[in-house]
């Protein structure tokens, strides 16, 4: 069967559900979607985003209310669900949902924003580092990964409207940009990019200065795969005209 997968940045789960997300899910009917920033622990949900028809639905939330969370609505049942990558002061906030299929585990990551403070930014790399680690060790024992999410971070001067502008902004910083070449390094695949080169494809757009109006933003978004996936890949994509959020879904058709 081909699957259907798609990743989305919400910022805020209830607040999109009140904008149709639930309609939308049922007209698009991805076989996994995968959902990042739901900004609500799971008893403050209402009931129709925690008993969705047709199904398995999971969250992790963060310690801290209205932060952060991660969410996989999948139709599919898997073998295991995880939160967290085992490291406390990562898994407190909630960013991380492993989902092991059998044929393959996919990673639900919501990566930390590096932009408030020096502080944060040292916890954004030092997020990256250790999930690299522990993804690492999985393509070690030959494992096909599948990771996706707002990675916050823009990779190359194609993946952002204006590129000299942020040169020194976090989301566009030397160190971020290196990190995202070691992970594809490591043997990871940019599914998006094996399918288009084309400037102006983007995922983010800050809604205060009304950048999607001008399409001035950024492709912060992502699906990963490893190599032993790529032939499996059929196609990947951005949803620009999906509303509802100052994100817009991404998605793969993969052969499973």
């Amino acid at each position: 069967m081909v699957a259907k997968i798609l990743s989305w940045n919400v910022n805020g789960l209830r607040a999109v559900h009140r904008k149709g997300f639930l309609d939308w899910l049922g007209d698009e009917r991805p076989t996994i979607l995968c959902v990042q920033e739901t900004k609500a622990s799971v008893e403050r949900l209402p009931a129709e985003l925690k008993d969705i028809p047709g199904y398995h639905v999971y969250y992790a939330s963060a310690e801290k209310k209205g932060y952060s969370g991660v969410g996989v609505f999948s139709k599919l049942r898997p073998n295991t669900i995880e939160s967290g990558i085992g490291i406390r002061k990562f898994d407190v906030e909630g960013r991380v949902l492993i989902a092991d299929y059998g044929d393959f585990i996919l990673f639900n990551i919501y990566f930390p924003n590096g932009k408030i403070s020096k502080d944060r930014l040292k916890y954004k790399m030092a997020f990256y580092d250790a999930f690299l680690t522990h993804v690492a060790a999985l393509q070690e024992e030959g494992k096909r990964l599948i990771v996706c999410g707002d990675v916050n971070t823009a990779h190359r001067e194609i993946d952002l409207a204006r590129p000299k502008e942020n040169s020194k902004v976090s989301g566009f910083l030397p160190e971020e940009r290196v990190w995202i070449d070691r992970f594809i390094g490591h043997g990871f695949i940019d599914t998006f990019r094996v399918f288009s080169e084309q400037a102006g494809q983007y995922t983010w757009w800050d809604l205060k200065t009304r950048a999607r109006e001008r399409n001035v933003g950024w492709r912060i978004d992502y699906f990963f795969i490893t190599a032993n996936l790529r032939k499996h890949l059929k196609n990947a994509y951005i949803m620009k005209d999906v509303r509802g959020s100052d994100h817009c879904p991404v998605g793969i058709d993969l052969t499973i």
